[in-house]
């Protein structure tokens, strides 16, 4: 099985992802990351190569992020150790400082026990599938081993945070004054910059979820735990709640009623605030293949055209960056504004929401109304040859269940990329239609796609 996955290496800390694999995949990715002309170009100025190291606050960062920092300075590149920083500010840093490449050491919205290890080349992006296959490859091959002043240096990133809180505020086409947030920070990454930059922003500010202790990181909080935000806004009375997830490159919104904002109607509200300022380039959003069909008709009607891709943020990302375009992003609330980031980064997505509601006076649930979500039903078909997905038999079924929609829903059936299972997704004008046609593919896949017992 590959290293990699969707999104870098992750794994349960000392169970797979041990000190020993992050400090060589560290080795590994300076020989890959330290290949090109600017390399070449700082070494033979005399230049040692230069890498930003941050992490989330799970306690096993600590020794996995110094493993991380051990393997680069010994490769001899520089390392400025930025500290626990949500994932798109160690993004940002990457490419304000100009640094060669960067690590995050985080495990996103999993739990605890797990981590990661996210690696950005120059600029701040996220690495191509290739590259990635050369570090994995590398991993195997001879490491650098300079010696004496040619060793790197760690040193610490003391101002990072001020520049990430500062180059977020600047984006902001208005201030946030007059809104009561209650911020989710889900005890991760953007406990201690997240309500700074809200309250720096204008807003009236609570908080929850903001006391990180190492092992309750998206622990019954944060963006895959929203409940208790949605309770939090609706008992206080306040306009909006964001909540963020442990590393904060995800933004989900609830709305003063404690209604949840997904994603596409996060995108949806902003694709028509960046057209109406000549902002959305070609007038084009980017979103992936599990996007809801109420996205599509609503930028439809307001003259936008939506690109799809593959699921996952740096699918959309390469997708933004072919075309030149400025906006885009998944339903799981990793938005994409390339004009500031090069990642999805929930806090900026937050304040530019917030920053919607204030410029226009209107309440988040006015602004959401902007479309109207399908009810989509998901169903994972477990125990099934994912390579035989194109069937003729299923393929026939899934015919039958797209006409019998016709423009009223959808269907798609996507293999899984790392288990033995296909997922079915319908959506229609009826919750309890798109249950029916979910659970009739479902049984169309179990008798066809059966793997020998």
């Amino acid at each position: 099985m590959p290293l990699f996955g969707t999104d870098g290496v992750r794994g349960l800390a000392n169970g797979p992802l041990t000190a020993d694999l992050a400090l060589t995949l560290a080795q590994a990715t300076a020989v890959v990351l330290g290949q090109g002309r600017t390399a070449d170009a700082r070494r033979a100025a005399g230049k040692r190569l230069t890498a930003v190291v941050a992490r989330d606050p799970r306690v096993s960062g600590e020794f996995l992020a110094s493993a991380v920092a051990a393997g680069l300075a010994a490769s001899g590149v520089d390392v400025l150790d930025a500290g626990v920083i949500p994932t798109p500010a160690a993004a940002f840093l990457i490419g304000s400082i100009d640094a060669d490449f960067g690590v995050m050491v985080s495990a996103s919205h999993n739990p605890a026990p797990d981590n990661g290890i996210k690696i950005f080349a120059r600029g701040g992006v996220k690495l191509p599938d290739v590259v990635e296959q050369r570090i994995e490859a590398a991993l195997v091959g001879p490491k650098l081993l300079p010696t004496g002043a040619a060793v790197g240096r760690i040193r610490r990133f003391a101002d990072a945070e001020d520049r990430y809180v500062v180059h977020l505020l600047q984006s902001l086409p208005h201030r946030l004054d007059g809104i009561h947030v209650v911020l989710d920070c889900a005890n991760g990454a953007a406990s201690g910059v997240s309500p700074e930059t809200f309250r720096d922003a204008g807003a009236r500010v609570t908080v929850i979820g903001a006391d990180p202790d190492g092992v309750n990181i998206n622990d019954g909080v944060g963006s895959t735990h929203i409940d208790k935000l949605a309770l939090e806004v609706v008992r206080l009375g306040a306009d909006v709640g964001i909540a963020h997830d442990g590393d904060a490159d995800r933004c989900l919104a609830v709305d003063a009623a404690g209604r949840i904002v997904d994603g596409d109607q996060i995108m949806a509200i902003l694709a028509v605030a960046m057209k109406e300022r000549g902002a959305l380039v070609a007038d084009t959003l980017v979103a992936t293949v599990m996007s809801n069909l109420g996205l599509h008709r609503a930028m439809a009607e307001h003259g936008i055209r939506v690109e799809q891709t593959s699921v996952g943020d740096r699918y959309v990302l390469e997708r933004m960056t072919e075309g030149g375009f400025a906006l885009g992003g998944e339903q799981s609330g990793h938005v994409i504004m390339s004009q500031y980031a090069t990642t999805g980064d929930g806090l900026l997505t937050g304040l530019h929401l917030l920053s919607r509601m204030a410029s226009t006076g209107r309440s988040l649930a006015e602004l959401a109304s902007v479309m109207t979500v399908y009810p989509q039903v998901l169903v994972n078909v477990q125990g099934v040859d994912r390579t035989q997905v194109a069937h003729p038999r299923v393929s026939a079924a899934v015919a039958d269940a797209e006409a019998s929609l016709g423009d009223t829903g959808r269907v798609l059936l996507r293999a899984s990329g790392t288990e033995p299972l296909v997922r079915v997704m319908v959506e229609a004008a009826d919750a309890d239609l798109a249950s029916q046609i979910a659970g009739q593919l479902a049984d169309v896949v179990r008798e066809h796609l059966a793997l020998p017992a």
